[in-house]
């Protein structure tokens, strides 16, 4: 739900009000348009959390309660179905099999998918589908371009899964959903083939949506830098939807991927430094994941040096406060002092 949510949830729980400054924050740590209705939008994010999750452990209990005692299934169920909305992906049954075991079940990849998927549009998208009835026609540009980016993504990552690996549509499907920052896997990613894990690890790095459980740079921004380089070669301005896309936001959008890019190619030399003895495209994976808070491997986790793991750490930790707020602490704060005349440069 996010620290910001939780801390502000505790204060209303204890009677007390949410001041100006308060919900400021809030604003911009949900990505809200204004700091109107910020009170009920707290409440509708706690039910909305609350209510996936049980409904995704009553589900899930269905399938683990086959293979264990009915305590330790509802502790397991609760466990993961909370794990796939918050996109965390932490393995709870063992022996770094993850969901390994359960690979042929539909029932249990079709609900930590819908869990994973609902968890990474946002809170947003979500309360706007419910009050706007899922029509189509009434949504906002925001809504449209996150589910058709996930939509779009899902599906063509099946179809190259599938083609690269020999796994099932099922399993392909799985993979396309959960590289996008949720870190459950249901095959062992150790043998796929270095076409299969550039595929995840574009998934990885495009990541989930703003004001999500996700990371990665946010499908939002893979499409407006997509809309910019297509204005960009066309001469037409960019919109879609039957929206026009702001200016400014190609700008943020390209900041936000360049900052993301140099934290994972400077990680990923620093790790090639530092084992010399991994391959780059286990290294690159890793790293990928790390920036995308994702959690996925392809085992070299467990037998990285220490320097390695702190790297690691310090690589999911920028990739959770997001490029854009990296960005904002020098970049979209400070105003222009002096002006030049234009140049002229030669691009491309």
């Amino acid at each position: 739900m996010g620290v910001t949510s939780v801390g502000a949830g505790v204060i209303l729980a204890m009677g007390r009000k949410v001041n100006l400054k308060g919900r400021n924050i809030i604003r911009e740590a949900m990505n809200l348009d204004s700091g109107k209705g910020i009170v009920r939008f707290l409440k509708d994010v706690f039910f909305t959390t609350l209510t996936f999750e049980l409904i995704g452990a009553a589900l899930s209990l269905t399938v683990f309660i086959r293979d264990y005692p009915l305590g330790k299934a509802i502790g397991i169920s609760l466990f993961h179905s909370v794990a796939a909305f918050n996109n965390s992906g932490f393995d709870i049954l063992g022996n770094y099999q993850n969901l390994i075991p359960y690979q042929d079940s539909v029932m249990l990849n079709l609900v930590t998918s819908g869990l994973i998927f609902f968890g990474g549009i946002g809170f947003l998208v979500i309360r706007e589908a419910v009050q706007k009835r899922f029509c189509w026609r009434r949504f906002s540009m925001h809504a449209k371009v996150v589910l058709s980016v996930s939509a779009a993504l899902i599906a063509v990552g099946t179809v190259l899964l599938k083609c690269t690996e020999p796994i099932s549509w099922m399993g392909a499907f799985f993979h396309s959903v959960s590289a996008r920052t949720a870190g459950f896997s249901t095959y062992s990613l150790g043998e796929f083939s270095d076409a299969g894990l550039l595929v995840l690890i574009v998934l990885m790095f495009i990541g989930a949506s703003p004001g999500s459980t996700g990371g990665g740079i946010k499908t939002s921004t893979f499409f407006v830098l997509l809309q910019g380089i297509r204005s960009s070669a066309t001469n037409q301005s960019e919109k879609a939807f039957r929206y026009s896309i702001p200016a400014d936001v190609f700008r943020k959008a390209a900041v936000i991927t360049l900052i993301a890019v140099g934290v994972v190619v400077s990680g990923s030399y620093l790790m090639v430094i530092l084992e010399p003895g991994l391959d780059l495209i286990d290294i690159l994976f890793e790293v990928t994941s790390a920036f995308g808070t994702v959690g996925l491997s392809t085992g070299i986790t467990t037998g990285l040096s220490d320097l390695s793991k702190l790297l690691s750490i310090f690589i999911m930790y920028i990739g959770r406060l997001g490029p854009l707020t990296i960005a904002s602490l020098w970049y979209f704060t400070k105003g222009e002092r002096i002006s030049y005349p234009e140049g002229n440069i030669s691009v491309g």
